[in-house]
C-alpha cells in the first residue's frame, strides 16, 4: 500500500516524497529487522513505555524483533512497516484476538516511528494502514493503550481513537517510574 506523501521542512517550502507502507514479510525481509531494532532501542533511550528498561540495547532488540517476525510467519501478528528512501521510518503491529467470542476484534500494538521521521504524518500513515488492514481481515473492534498524556495519546484522539479509561500505575518507564496507562478503541464500519 505505497502512498505519496507532502511533508514540510521547518521553514523550507513544501515538497514531495515518498513513503510506502506495507506487510512485512517474514521470509522476504529479514534485512528490516535490524532498522526495526534501531528504532526500537531508539524509542526505548527515548523514554518510551513499549515493554523494555533502560539499557535495552540492539542485540537484544533483534533478538525480540526475530521471535515477532517468526510470529508473524505463524500468522499471529501481523506487522506493517513504513519506509522511504533512507529505510525503515516506522511500524506497527496487529494482533488478532483468537477466542471464538473475538474472532472480530484486534488488539493494536508496538507503535514507533523513527526520531528522524516523527512530526510527519507517519504515525497516523500507519493507524490508517492498520486500520484497512484490520478491516480487510474481518476485525471491526480494535483496542489499544498508551502511556496517558503522550504524544501517542494525543495522536490516537486526534485519529479518532475513543479514550475508554485510565489505568493508574500500569506501566513502568524505561527509567523504572511507574506511569498510568490510557486505553483507547476504535470500531471501525
Amino acid at each position: 500500500m505505497p502512498v505519496n506523501w507532502r511533508m514540510a521542512r521547518r521553514g523550507r517550502a513544501r515538497h514531495q516524497w515518498r513513503m510506502s507502507i506495507r506487510l512485512l514479510d517474514p521470509a522476504r525481509d529479514a534485512g528490516l529487522l535490524p532498522d526495526l531494532a534501531a528504532i526500537m532501542v531508539e524509542a526505548v533511550a527515548g523514554g518510551a513505555s513499549i515493554g523494555f528498561m533502560a539499557g535495552f540495547d540492539q542485540a537484544q532488540s533483534l533478538a525480540w524483533w526475530q521471535a515477532r517476525a517468526e510470529a508473524a510467519a505463524r500468522g499471529d501478528v501481523a506487522i506493517l512497516v513504513a519506509t522511504d528512501a533512507a529505510g525503515v521510518t516506522g511500524t506497527v503491529s496487529l494482533v488478532p484476538a483468537t477466542m471464538p467470542n473475538q474472532l472480530h476484534r484486534a488488539d493494536i500494538a508496538k507503535m514507533m516511528v523513527a526520531t528522524r521521521a516523527q512530526r510527519q504524518g507517519v504515525g497516523a500513515a500507519l493507524l490508517s494502514a492498520v486500520e484497512a488492514l484490520a478491516l480487510k481481515q474481518g476485525r471491526t473492534t480494535l483496542v489499544l493503550d498508551t502511556i496517558s498524556g503522550s504524544a501517542a495519546a494525543r495522536l490516537y484522539e486526534r485519529c479518532g481513537w475513543t479514550r475508554v479509561g485510565e489505568i493508574p500505575a500500569y506501566a513502568l518507564m524505561p527509567d523504572g517510574a511507574m506511569a498510568p496507562t490510557t486505553c483507547y478503541c476504535k470500531l471501525l464500519a
